[in-house]
């Protein structure tokens, strides 16, 4: 029997990044209301998905001429709703799906990132989890009174000791903290054992807190940390704290040696490699016949090639880079920026030596990671095949054009392809992610 592997769903901000799309109930006419949310995570819960990851940003982009009108007028990666909020109703709609809101350590102090994710991890029964990023455009650091983000390499540096004091503060109410109000009609005389709470007096350079955290002891060890570390900080950082991993590596190898380097990386800082699950972005097109894929591919870049002002934009506010002076037709060569280093260089990976077009053409129709077109079955076969290249742990799942119809080609269709070669769960082995996620 092959080895099964973890899915879990990437919601690349709650807000209307599927505007325009084709189909009723997109993220674009429903984006006010709860009510498709709770529907996409109940969907990702009756599939046996592992969590479900709640990207964000907190600025308006302007890295389109210099200008915020093409975002606002195509609802490009705007509106961005504070994801915790989002976290807690999904939370409190479903009973077996992992939450994992993205809090930046540029805009939450470390003890408010604590106190909302362990209280996240209450109010749900052990599923929390935190999306750390370290943040990447000065339009969002002038959000917040600084003049622009720091240079990447002291980003993690920063996030280092941030991660020390938010960690310190979920362990600051020791295991066996509650004494009271454990059994009913038992009443041991108080609630907590003082000896077991306690301060974390830490003073570091950059961030520093007192504690203990006030929310209490939150139902995991800790609530989970995911990271998408890809540049060689990024690495080193999710090697020592990940305990799940975004990946977008291009292609099976590359997969396989981006885990391969995460692995030898955790053993180095004394971890189990096992501990932490690589999952891989990927981006399927799911359709009843392998000719109606092939047509949604081909739309793919139809598409692009009719809104190329869109993708450069989305690419641009991505890496922090301002397309519009580019010229279309020359290679792509080299590119800087103090943004998202492991999108810039995964981007200039796959564009080689052609021109800014085809490379962004190649991206569109092909989406993330590989290009996996089909039935359910077919691109089961895909992804099995994939997996066994790269190694394991699994796929994050996102859809450029979520809707209704399109979740249900992957909760409904795609899954179930999985499920009968035995590839993913068809039941939750535990009750919180962090053992939902061990659990193989």
């Amino acid at each position: 029997m092959p080895n099964p592997f973890h899915l879990s769903y990437f919601l690349q901000g709650s807000s209307v990044h599927a505007w325009g799309a084709p189909f009723i109930g997109t993220i674009g006419q429903d984006w006010q209301s709860a009510s498709f949310f709770k529907e996409l995570a109940q969907g990702l819960e009756r599939a046996c998905f592992d969590y479900l990851l709640i990207e964000d940003s907190i600025y308006v982009g302007e890295n389109w001429q210099g200008s915020r009108d093409l975002f606002l007028k195509t609802g490009l990666c705007i509106p961005r709703q504070e994801p915790s909020v989002v976290a807690t109703l999904l939370a409190a709609d479903t009973s077996r799906l992992g939450i994992v809101p993205t809090l930046s350590t540029f805009a939450y102090h470390p003890y408010l990132t604590a106190r909302i994710t362990g209280t996240l991890d209450q109010i749900s029964g052990g599923r929390a989890g935190w999306n750390m990023v370290t943040g990447s455009s000065d339009f969002a650091a002038q959000n917040f009174g600084m003049p622009a983000m720091p240079e990447h390499d002291q980003r993690y540096v920063m996030a280092e000791e941030y991660a020390q004091i938010v960690k310190g503060l979920w362990g600051s109410w020791a295991p066996g903290a509650q004494v009271g109000g454990l059994v009913p009609g038992e009443d041991q005389g108080q609630l907590f054992d003082p000896a077991k709470v306690n301060t974390i007096d830490f003073q570091g350079e950059y961030y520093a807190s007192r504690g203990p955290l006030n929310s209490g002891p939150t139902v995991q060890e800790r609530p989970v940390i995911a990271q998408a570390g890809g540049s060689k900080m990024g690495i080193e950082f999710a090697a020592r704290h990940a305990d799940t991993i975004v990946a977008a590596p291009h292609g099976a190898e590359n997969m396989r040696a981006y885990r391969d380097q995460v692995r030898a990386q955790m053993v180095q800082n004394g971890r189990d490699p096992d501990s932490c699950k690589v999952l891989f972005l990927i981006s399927p097109i799911v359709e009843e016949t392998e000719e109606m894929a092939r047509w949604k591919a081909d739309q793919r870049r139809i598409e692009a090639e009719q809104n190329m002002d869109m993708r450069l934009a989305r690419l641009g506010w991505t890496i922090n880079i301002d397309f519009s002076e580019f010229d279309l037709d020359q290679p792509v060569g080299e590119l800087t920026t103090n943004g998202h280093q492991s999108s810039l260089k995964q981007f200039l990976e796959r564009a080689g030596a052609r021109t800014l077009r085809e490379a962004v053409l190649d991206t569109a129709s092909k989406g993330y990671g590989v290009d996996l077109v089909g039935t359910p079955d077919s691109v089961a076969a895909q992804m099995e095949e994939v997996m066994q290249t790269a190694g394991g742990d699994g796929f994050l799942i996102t859809l450029g054009d979520l809707s209704r119809r399109s979740l249900a080609g992957i909760t409904d269709g795609l899954v179930p392809a999985l499920q009968r070669r035995g590839l993913v769960r068809k039941n939750y082995e535990h009750a919180t992610l962090r053992d939902n996620l061990l659990a193989f």
